[in-house]
């Protein structure tokens, strides 16, 4: 028994030994590192820009467009060919996510003040002249989009006759079409919904109502609320 095992240690057995594990060596850990090192692949919900030192690389634009601004080059999900040496390549998440407005009180046609609490859903488009703009003309996606969105939502609010805000089925079909094409213009991003999450009447529009004395002969169109508000105002100094 020793000498078999020593002899699988000696002369042509430990040549033959070698190179076959040298070849499974080779096969197991080399190959899937090569494959692994140029190739790239790009998960579901992912896009890959393609970047040099860091940065995208812009492509001359294209003359559909005409706006001269160019484009990235975009991977879409999938396995592709990478060349690490020249070219890296940097993941850029594309699903659907939802981004909170902060709360403003906004006064409608007739004086009804609101407090409105809304947000909206947005998702980048994968082409690389609007993923070049959300990677390099924008500082904050999310902070410009909101901007865009809120003035719409404001201007639809002074529009609005009575106290109470439309349901969103509604609502949000009107403010995406009124907004979209700027948001995506601006930020390169698309525009899916604007949810309207809260809306109440003002302490001052209620303060409006409570100190202007009711009309003795339309009792019934009094506002009780705003009678038992008057009723808890306390005096100053």
């Amino acid at each position: 028994m020793l000498e078999a095992i020593t002899g699988m240690f000696s002369g042509s057995a430990l040549s033959i030994l070698i190179k076959s594990s040298g070849a499974a060596l080779t096969l197991l850990v080399v190959v899937p590192a090569l494959m692994k090192l140029f190739l790239v692949t790009v998960d579901e919900g992912s896009a890959a820009i393609r970047t040099r030192n860091g940065k995208p690389i812009i492509r001359r634009a294209s003359r559909s467009r005409g706006d001269g601004r160019g484009e990235v080059v975009v991977l879409r999900p999938g396995t592709h060919g990478a060349f690490p040496i020249f070219l890296w390549y940097r993941m850029v998440d594309v699903r659907a996510r939802s981004t909170d407005l902060p709360a403003r009180t906004l006064t409608g046609a007739d004086g009804h003040q609101h407090v409105v609490h809304a947000s909206f859903d947005w998702r980048p488009f994968v082409t690389g002249h609007d993923l070049r703009v959300l990677e390099l003309d924008v500082v904050d996606v999310r902070e410009r989009a909101g901007n865009i969105v809120g003035a719409a939502l404001r201007d639809r609010v002074h529009r609005l006759a009575g106290p109470v805000l439309p349901a969103n089925h509604e609502l949000s079909p009107e403010l995406v079409s009124a907004c979209a094409s700027e948001v995506r213009e601006q930020c390169g991003v698309e525009l899916l919904a604007v949810l309207v999450t809260g809306d109440a009447l003002t302490d001052g529009f209620l303060l409006s109502q409570a100190l202007r004395s009711p009309d003795p002969t339309a009792h019934d169109r009094w506002d009780a609320a705003s009678a038992v508000y008057a009723d808890r105002l306390t005096s100053v100094g």
